[in-house]
């Protein structure tokens, strides 16, 4: 099970991996931490991540970035209006309200919504995990920001299930960085609650987040943000400086051309960036446009001046967070400060100013929300066993549920005929499920929608869902429990509807059936038997939400209970309620988002891309082999296989050369793949051979040395006077010369014959064929020259033990020489004194011992 955390920025992503030994940030194809968030639509194939990055300045209307900014949100967004200015591609308003991506893709025009466009992302962070860990990547947690919207937790997870990942939890980055900061912490209290406020100034959001920790718990107490105040703004603050400042001085407007904008925007970060550890910067850009190099000064002071009023905005989440958390300055213990753009100085001012104390900056600001990721899912995983630590996570905005009431003008919409209740307030524990009851009769509906849109700026309504269609007895309205779950990602969803039905059915009385009925009936639980488990990872928040409705008292959304209490009575039966359930069908209805067949043909269409993608690449791979075997080759043959071609043979070879290099040049520029694998076997036709000569010279020598030194080694062995081999049979042994002479005489004709060859003729002498000569001996000549020496026989009365008088002598194999004095004796009692010998005793020698 792959335990990965991605942390998908707005400006670039970092992947964290869980190992063994703890969590690591794996590098992507260019050995970099961070990857790119760009994917870049070409005539050919897709480049995402790093090779996007690369393509971006050459094909800035195909390069899609910043497309986190767009996922989830409608096209009439003044946000997203406001964002679209500073992008150079062109995005249009879809039929369903929702941004569409417009690209020109493998010659076409193209149209992709943010959705798919984040999938395509999603899969290169996949593959570069997949590389690193060296498996399949299934299992993850991505993180979110705080204020992502229901719709765009749904639109994240839409983007996963498209391209095969499954998100064990979309985990809000602020939480993430609260977590990978406590679970290393070993002096957490445990009763005192150390309190942190973590400040996140990325590249296009501010995110504040105010937690608690105790030993072995986490609890978020605040949630805040900014959602347009990051380190672009800062970006285009100098950028429109000196756009202004370029038309004025060298008459040149950038906002006319998409690549001399992306250009001064880079730039403009770089000064930014410089402005963090310096009082002033330059600014230098050639052929910005029309051929003019511009060039640019700035002061930290002037910046800081120009940058006022986005540096006044940076106290407004601060004190949210604080009156959320019911804190105090003095409360706050500590400050950590994290993201890319929070290394701006005025910043850490304005934290120093508001707290009261220096800021600290313990964690690496681009790669502890990946980090925390990956902790959670490890946390969240089988795989690892992680340290216990419980992590408390809040809802940052509210859900209420809407429906309508069932009076006699139930049918006019008028809005007094509209009830609702807030089920999730802001700060509900995530995840958590709560019960409503309803009186209804026949199917009805029920809106999700926000409690509080203002700092959403979105839609009001979620989602509808549908309950029924379902009877009832008598068409008098009945008791509907309706389960409402918002789930670990965050996403409010109707789970399931339960009809419950109560019959009067009459049961003798006895005394304890009249002492329970002098009680009242209480309703039954919301769930029944729903015990949450003890860590709140996996927990839910189990409650009834009190919205019991249209009761016979009237509809004023306060709970009511129906069960009168039974009076006790002498009779020989009582009535007694009976409760039927009944499932019934919910059926949900999502506002923007995608359908399950839009999802499906999403996945299709990215199945066809990505085989596109990994077609190009083979296709360059092959390209790129022939243009280096061109250049190998050629080089080769004026040094090292000089001597193995002749000059003719080298030189229409080298003509041959010159011409595919032309081709590759010119009309071999844009090939199939399967043109570039003929090219290259044409090629190796002719070159193989030369290759193969020089690597047959290379490898002679050492394939001799070692079959001449197997002949002699068995040659000598046999003619040797060792003791050891004595036992060996002499015309076994002679047959073991014989071999060996013979051996030695095909290789010395062989050896002759090459000799009086050239080295551009193809050798008779081959290193295969020695090989298999020298194995031909081997498998002859072992046998007969390791073959063991018959076991001592030993005597009736004997144990088995050594002989005293110390003429036994050590076989080179390890087993123990029989004496040459032997005690015959009976077969039976040469195997009881041999037996425990720790040797193995072969059949024909102990025959041949016991018949001595």
């Amino acid at each position: 099970m792959s335990v990965v955390g991605f942390d998908f920025g707005n400006e670039s992503c970092v992947v964290a991996v869980a190992r063994q030994r703890g969590i690591d940030v794996v590098l992507n194809d260019e050995s970099k931490r961070e990857t790119p968030a760009i994917v870049c639509f070409g005539e050919k194939q897709r480049f995402i991540g790093t090779a996007g990055a690369a393509c971006s300045l050459m094909n800035p209307k195909n390069s899609i970035s910043e497309f986190k900014r767009l996922i989830g949100r409608k096209f009439s967004d003044p946000e997203l209006q406001r964002d679209l200015k500073s992008l150079p591609f062109l995005v249009t308003e879809g039929n369903d309200g929702y941004p569409l991506i417009h690209v020109q893709y493998l010659g076409e025009a193209k149209k992709f919504t943010p959705t798919q466009v984040f999938g395509m992302m999603l899969s290169n962070l996949k593959e570069i995990a997949e590389n690193n860990l060296i498996t399949a990547v299934v299992d993850c947690c991505i993180g979110i920001p705080v204020y992502f919207t229901d719709l765009q937790r749904r639109a994240v997870l839409d983007a996963a299930t498209i391209v095969g990942l499954h998100p064990l939890q979309l985990i809000h980055e602020m939480t993430a960085t609260a977590l990978a900061y406590g679970i290393y912490k070993t002096d957490l209290p445990e009763n005192d609650q150390l309190n942190v406020a973590f400040v996140d100034v990325g590249h296009a959001s501010m995110q504040v987040c105010i937690a608690g920790f105790k030993k072995g718990q986490l609890k978020v107490l605040a949630h805040s943000y900014d959602r347009s105040l990051g380190g672009k703004d800062f970006d285009e603050v100098l950028f429109h400086h000196f756009a202004t400042k370029f038309k004025e001085e060298y008459k040149i407007d950038v906002f006319q051309n998409a690549r001399a904008c992306l250009r001064l925007r880079a730039a403009c970060e770089k000064m930014k960036k410089m402005l963090s550890a310096n009082s002033e910067a330059p600014l230098n850009i050639e052929c910005l446009m029309d051929e003019k190099d511009v060039r640019g000064f700035m002061k930290r002071d002037d910046f800081e001046q120009l940058s006022l009023p986005i540096l006044e905005r940076v106290r407004g989440p601060l004190d949210k967070a604080l009156a959320e958390a019911n804190l105090t300055i003095e409360n706050v213990h500590m400050v950590e400060v994290v993201g890319s753009g929070s290394r701006v100085p005025a910043i850490t001012k304005i934290l120093t100013e508001f707290f009261k104390k220096e800021p600290r900056r313990t964690m690496n600001a681009s790669e502890c929300v990946a980090k925390g990721c990956a902790l959670k899912c490890a946390i969240l995983s089988p795989t690892f066993k992680v340290r216990e630590f419980q992590v408390n996570e809040s809802l940052p905005f509210s859900i209420s549920l809407a429906w309508k009431g069932t009076g006699p003008d139930a049918q006019d919409n008028a809005p007094q005929n509209q009830q609702s209740s807030l089920v999730f307030p802001k700060g509900n524990p995530i995840p958590s499920i709560k019960a409503l009851t309803f009186y209804r009769s026949g199917t009805f509906s029920i809106d999700v929608h926000y409690g509080d849109v203002s700092e959403l700026q979105t839609p009001t309504k979620i989602s509808t869902y549908t309950i029924g269609p379902f009877q009832t007895a008598n068409s008098e309205r009945t008791k509907v429990k309706v389960k409402v779950r918002l789930n670990i990602h965050g996403i409010v969803s109707m789970e399931s509807a339960m009809l419950l039905e109560e019959n009067e059915v009459e049961v003798p009385i006895t005394k304890e059936s009249a002492g329970e009925n002098t009680k009242p009936n209480i309703n039954e639980a919301p769930i029944e038997a729903a015990t949450p488990p003890t860590s709140n990872d996996t927990s839910e928040n189990v409650q009834d939400a009190k919205v019991s409705t249209d009761a016979s008292g009237g509809e004023n959304g306060v709970p009511q209970n129906e069960d009168k209490p039974l009076q006790t009575n002498t009779d020989t039966k009582a009535p007694k309620k009976k409760v039927k359930k009944t499932s019934i069908v919910v059926s949900e209805l999502v506002y923007g988002a995608m359908v399950s067949l839009d999802v499906q043909k999403a996945i299709e269409k990215e199945f066809e891309m990505a085989l596109q993608d990994r077609v190009m690449e083979e296709t360059k791979d092959k390209k790129n082999a022939v243009e280096a075997y061109v250049y190998d080759m050629r080089n080769k043959l004026n040094d090292k296989y000089q001597e193995f071609v002749i000059a003719s043979e080298r030189e229409d070879f080298t003509a041959q050369l010159q011409e595919v290099e032309d081709w590759l040049y010119d009309e071999g520029e844009d090939e199939a793949k399967g043109v570039y694998i003929a090219k290259l076997e044409q090629l190796k036709k002719q070159g193989d051979p030369i290759e193969g000569r020089y690597r047959e010279y290379m490898e002679r020598g050492n394939i001799i040395e070692q079959f001449m030194y197997c002949i002699n080694s068995y040659r000598e062995a046999a003619k040797s006077k060792d003791p050891k081999f004595d036992h060996i049979d002499i015309n076994e042994k002679q047959k073991v010369v014989n071999e060996c002479v013979e051996a030695e005489k095909w290789f010395m004709e062989k050896q002759q014959l090459q000799s009086s060859l050239p080295k551009y003729i193809n050798p008779v002498l081959l290193s295969a064929e020695i090989r298999k000569k020298a194995e031909i001996v081997d498998r002859f000549c072992k046998p007969i020259m390791t073959k063991p020496r018959p076991t001592k026989p030993t005597s009736s009365t004997g144990s088995g033990a050594p002989s005293p008088h110390g003429d036994e002598k050590q076989h080179p194999r390890g087993t123990a020489n029989a004496s040459s004095n032997e005690n015959t004796g009976d077969r039976s009692s040469q195997a009881a004194s041999a037996s425990p010998e720790p040797m193995e005793i072969d059949n024909d020698n102990s025959e041949n011992a016991g018949s001595a």
